[in-house]
């Protein structure tokens, strides 16, 4: 899947992602270093990041999808102990076995982090047409430096996480199918 998700477009042919997957006990280290990162409130983001910058229609969306997520998890708009509790299992990769981090080489942060997102969503599809189930996990990418410390990496910007393996399909969560604006409103 990998090799496949390999052959996604890049500006130039540069290929400027560096992928990690992290399995087993190596999963299970990053997994507690991170909830240790997070109830210390140590975070570390590689790429800008601020609520400011959706716009109006774009804040409209993400509250819809967080009011469908949490309401098929039973979880009130001011139960922030419950919020916090889905935050650590997102840390925890809810589950999954294997867990790939994409990295950005580069200064062009934002042209770059494009192909890179071109690479993630090639592996997206590979992984769901040899059927596997993943999840794309901006989260991760808030603790750049904890993961950068457990795998032993030194290079490139954290871009995000994608936890994969097979989906429990009795969870909550996996009831959640999120909308998609009108094709008229975004081409």
């Amino acid at each position: 899947m990998a090799r496949l998700a390999g052959t996604a477009p890049s500006n130039s042919n540069t290929q400027p992602w560096q992928v990690e997957v992290v399995s087993g006990a190596a999963r299970q280290r990053l997994a507690d270093a991170l909830l240790a990162a997070h109830a210390e409130r140590r975070t570390s983001v590689d790429l800008p990041y601020s609520e400011g910058m959706y716009a109006q229609v774009h804040q409209t969306r993400r509250a819809a999808f967080g009011a469908e997520l949490y309401g098929v998890l039973s979880i009130g708009p001011e139960d922030h102990e419950a919020r916090a509790a889905c935050d650590a299992e997102s840390l925890r990769f809810y589950g999954a076995p294997h867990t790939a981090f994409l990295f950005v080489h580069g200064d062009g942060e934002a042209r770059l982090s494009a192909d890179v997102g071109a690479y993630m969503q090639t592996l997206l599809l590979a992984l769901t047409a040899y059927g596997v189930d993943s999840c794309p996990q901006g989260l991760l990418s808030f603790y750049a430096n904890t993961v950068r410390t457990e795998l032993g990496f030194t290079g490139g910007k954290l871009l995000a996480g994608i936890s994969f393996g097979y989906a429990d399909a009795t969870a909550p969560v996996n009831r959640v199918t999120t909308e998609r604006a009108p094709l008229e409103s975004t081409t």
